[in-house]
């Protein structure tokens, strides 16, 4: 009797083992990390005060970014200190972040080398310290890239 019922239950596993979970709605927004977006960096706007950790920024138009929920993403947007810049933001565990697909504007500009370290401190940044109204960036090698303020 017991014989019976093993070639049917092995079965029923198999065919549950194949079984597909419904196909993604495409219309359908993901769900917003709310996790993210309860970061302090989330819905203020910070401007650059620092490149690395003791250069004082001195171009004419002072780099900014602003971090904001959109669409179930984070989105960034800001000013290099030459262009607009754009981009999405993810933050993990431990303070850690990633800044990905950064663009920016393509104008020419006295201080362009200057803007183009200030997009390089974005890419690189890979974890953030909040300390009341200031915030630095820090590479993955535990260097200070930058620091803003909160405005």
């Amino acid at each position: 009797m017991r014989k019976r019922w093993i070639p049917a239950l092995l079965a029923m596993v198999v065919m549950a083992g194949c079984a597909r979970s419904p196909a993604p709605d495409p219309e359908r927004a993901p769900e917003p990390d709310t996790r993210a977006e309860q970061s302090p960096m989330v819905g203020e706007r910070w401007q650059l005060i620092l490149l690395g950790t003791a250069e004082r920024w001195s171009g004419e138009q002072r780099p900014y970014i602003e971090v904001e929920p959109g669409s179930g993403e984070l989105h960034l947007s800001g000013h290099n200190g030459c262009n607009q810049l754009s981009g999405r933001v993810r933050f993990d565990d431990g303070n850690r972040i990633q800044i990905r697909d950064l663009a920016s504007t393509r104008m020419a500009c006295p201080d362009m080398a200057d803007a183009q370290r200030v997009d390089a401190l974005l890419e690189n940044a890979y974890r953030y310290l909040i300390d009341h109204d200031r915030l630095v960036f820090f590479g993955s090698d535990s260097r200070v890239l930058g620091g803003f303020q909160r405005r």
